[in-house]
């Protein structure tokens, strides 16, 4: 660090993204992305978008407020538009934590929330996940700060059911429960359907996962009128202009071209039923993935010793370091081909071949 860098900072620990090697090619298995490309609609609106990038993108995003709120049957002022999912939690640690009211959330999740409370100098508790990585609902019960909850969960796959969502955001009433759905379509319930039920929910979704634009960095929160301006108050007094143009195009052209989205969908989940059916018989013990993802460890292989032999044989995958979970690994589910052949080399690795 620089002689200049502020003291508030100098305990942050930033998050630490996925590895995207640029010196060798991989079969990439390790950052969650879709494997499937962007919609054609989605590619044509934004080429055309970008014919104008001399002004301004629409601070409102309007259009894209109103094509998702009409497929997600809701209305265009209980959404708003980030600049990927990331952006609106962010938003969320600033609206609805400070001092006085700190983040709770698991021991074992998304690795951003302890860094959003950590910049913005939020207290925060973490509450630990049950052995078999499942979460006790009751342990949110009041829990006197803002919940933050993934839901499926990463890196475990697994996912509450909407009627434990609700249990926790009925014995909250004093505080926001928010729900973060990053792979909510690949096997999840949504807890859309509550949002006008409880004022004190707030819903997060994301286009990098089942939509395939991860690269063009566009999330969403779903939130009664009231939070949703909360979060509005902040955007406004940060970014604007915090959805570029070419990506707002790309957004409406992914949710016109839903079956796409919903036929990709289909696809990832039964490639990631059959790879998990062929890793059991490979010896490995799973969570039950609801997501685009396989959490995974083999009783005879350490987690770190099965991702370094991946990498050597030409797949990446997401090895975790903390002692909790480092026996594991995390295996983003890719095309059928790809999956066969992360199958052929982890054959090879546990029938000590390579």
């Amino acid at each position: 660090m620089s002689r200049f860098f502020s003291e508030k900072y100098s305990a942050l620990t930033p998050y630490v993204p996925g590895e995207q090697p640029k010196n060798k090619e991989y079969i990439k298995l390790n950052t969650n992305e879709n494997p499937y490309p962007t919609s054609k609609r989605a590619v044509e609106l934004a080429g055309e978008a970008a014919k104008h990038l001399e002004l301004y993108p629409d601070p409102d995003c309007a259009l894209l407020h109103g094509a998702f709120a009409e497929r997600l049957g809701v209305k265009p002022s209980e959404v708003m538009a980030s600049n990927g999912s990331d952006e609106i939690l962010n938003f969320a640690f600033m609206a609805f934590c400070d001092k006085n009211t700190p983040a709770v959330f698991a021991d074992i999740t998304y690795g951003f929330y302890p860094v959003f409370a950590q910049i913005d100098q939020i207290p925060y508790r973490v509450i630990k996940l049950r052995d078999d990585f499942t979460l006790d609902i009751s342990d949110y019960f009041n829990a006197d700060g803002t919940v933050f909850i993934a839901n499926p969960n990463a890196p475990t796959a697994l996912a509450l059911n909407l009627g434990q969502i609700e249990e926790i955001i009925r014995h909250n009433p004093d505080n926001v429960v928010v729900i973060d759905e990053a792979y909510v379509d690949f096997g999840a319930q949504s807890a859309v359907s509550l949002i006008n039920k409880y004022d004190n929910l707030l819903v997060t979704q994301t286009f990098s996962k089942s939509r395939s634009m991860a690269g063009a960095r566009l999330g969403f929160g779903i939130a009664c009128e009231s939070l949703i301006r909360d979060l509005l108050t902040v955007k406004y007094s940060t970014n604007p202009y915090n959805i570029n143009s070419s990506t707002m195009a790309a957004g409406i052209g992914t949710l016109e071209d839903s079956a796409y989205t919903e036929e990709n969908c289909k696809k990832i989940i039964e490639t990631r039923e059959k790879t998990k059916l062929e890793m059991k018989k490979l010896g490995f013990e799973l969570t039950d993935s609801v997501t685009n993802f396989i959490f995974a460890r083999h009783p005879e292989i350490s987690g770190e010793e099965f991702y370094l032999k991946m990498k050597e044989n030409g797949i990446l995958i997401r090895h975790f370091s903390s002692e909790r979970i480092s026996d594991y690994n995390r295996i983003t589910i890719g095309t059928p081909e790809q999956m066969d052949k992360f199958i052929e080399i982890a054959r090879a690795i546990t029938e000590g071949k390579i």
